[in-house]
């Protein structure tokens, strides 16, 4: 249920930053050469020269732009903020720009100095306009009803009602509140600020499924903590967003990200490095991965196609119903490496070492993660990510979750083909809760870096057990 609508808000950031930028470069030149505030003495430049630069910024912008966080969308950050970080990615991407320029000499050609500081005044400007144009169109496709997250108060007391005020009076905000959950009898069938009090906190669950709530809001009192604790936990398992008012559960924010409303902070307990922009790039990141693992292993799947009919007649591929992002269901696809009455219906089991029921094919293929390689589609298709947690079957799921309440958190983000648990030993019929913990410090401390890192340790693994 976690909304992933943020992508297409980035892209368009994305997309007006650039034209915006190529724009600014366009007027920048008419400015200085057209109308010159200084003389040109070494006579009009070609403008062709100046257009070699828009591809340049069209890459050196974005990542700057994403280094100073503007690819983070908020939705309650101020103008004057976002304006501010936009004055200083312009200011150090134009001076990277320089030292670019400085470096990268046409033959017989110079590029004006004094072209450079005009382009980025107007580069700001622009920008900055685009950015409120297209956070103005959102706030109006908002406020006519579209883009809209549904929210779930808990807590009807002063931080309850301040928080309900403050979002009723920027609906531009694109939050629809539907209503409190409470646990004061008193206040159980009233209507608070025009809002419904739905029931008491023990009707979480139902009132989330019943509303399609997409964010959690919970405002109770400091002595109320034991009581936010275990919301937190039951927030977690229905895979909606938790935010809390800080100074209800001050020691979460040092993990946590922080927004304002109206002057009210509050706190994103779901908050993770993967979103955004972020988000994107490991997108573009895994297409390009799984494309290029396709081409170097491609010929190996006729070989293990042949091998896999040929060990007992039976099919070459195998689909099993696995849970990924935000707990939907998908067909995780394999090369089959178990008996065919084994496999058949779909419905694993659960994987031992030594399984009788492993083919001797089957055996060599898990020995050396080949039979994996159709997960490859998987990536492409977007069920699954190259690196992230790997996926489990529903009904496996459903177990794990009432043991471990931290398990559900593994949907927020993509299944992988391998990851940080695998790496560290966690496979196959091992500790349940340690790859819970393995996956979630993947989630929290995402990086590239880090998705680099285990794939070259998956590599390194994979050779390990070819030569042993």
């Amino acid at each position: 249920m976690i909304q992933r609508r943020r992508q297409i808000q980035v892209m368009l950031q994305l997309v007006g930053d650039v034209l915006a930028t190529a724009a600014a470069i366009i007027l920048a030149y008419w400015i200085r050469f057209d109308i010159p505030i200084q003389p040109v003495t070494k006579g009009m430049p070609p403008f062709e020269m100046y257009l070699r630069l828009i591809p340049v910024t069209a890459l050196l912008w974005p990542t700057v732009f994403y280094f100073q966080g503007l690819y983070q969308r908020r939705r309650l950050r101020s103008r004057f903020d976002e304006l501010l970080r936009v004055l200083l990615a312009v200011m150090l991407a134009t001076i990277l720009l320089t030292a670019f320029l400085t470096f990268y000499r046409p033959s017989d050609f110079t590029y004006s100095r004094l072209f450079l500081p005009i382009f980025a005044g107007i580069d700001v400007l622009f920008v900055a306009f685009s950015r409120w144009l297209i956070s103005d169109i959102l706030r109006r496709v908002r406020r006519s009803g579209g883009n809209l997250q549904v929210v779930l108060v808990v807590g009807a007391g002063v931080l309850g009602k301040r928080l309900v005020k403050s979002l009723q009076a920027h609906r531009e905000y694109g939050f629809t509140v539907v209503g409190f959950l409470d646990d004061d009898p008193g206040k159980q069938k009233r209507k608070i600020y025009g809002l419904p009090v739905l029931g008491t906190s023990k009707d979480l669950e139902v009132i989330v499924q019943e509303h399609r709530i997409d964010q959690v809001m919970i405002a109770l009192p400091m002595a109320a903590h034991q009581r936010v604790v275990k919301l937190i936990r039951r927030c977690g398992q229905l895979l909606v967003e938790i935010k809390v008012v800080p100074d209800l559960l001050q020691y979460y924010a040092v993990r946590a990200g922080t927004e304002e409303l109206d002057g009210l902070p509050i706190i994103n307990l779901t908050q993770i490095p993967l979103e955004g922009w972020n988000q994107i790039v490991k997108r573009v990141f895994d297409v390009v991965g799984a494309f290029g693992l396709l081409i170097a292993t491609g010929w190996l799947f006729p070989i293990i196609a042949w091998l896999v009919r040929r060990e007992d007649g039976g099919p070459v591929l195998y689909s099993q119903v696995r849970m990924g992002l935000d707990g939907r269901s998908f067909k995780l696809y394999k090369f089959r490496s178990m008996r065919i009455d084994d496999e058949t219906n779909g419905q694993g089991k659960w994987t031992r070492t030594d399984d009788p029921r492993v083919t001797r094919v089957g055996a060599v293929l898990r020995r050396y993660n080949l039979d994996e390689l159709p997960q490859l589609i998987n990536v492409i298709k977007g069920d699954m990510s190259l690196v992230g947690p790997r996926p489990e079957q529903p009904e496996f799921v459903d177990r794990f979750k009432t043991r471990y309440p931290e398990y559900q958190a593994r949907h927020r983000v993509r299944a992988g083909l391998t990851g940080w648990a695998q790496v560290n030993g966690l496979r196959g019929d091992t500790s349940i809760r340690q790859r819970v913990v393995h996956d979630l410090y993947y989630i929290e401390n995402w990086s590239l870096a880090l998705d680099l890192k285990i794939l070259w340790r998956t590599f390194r693994l994979a050779l390990h057990e070819a030569r042993g």
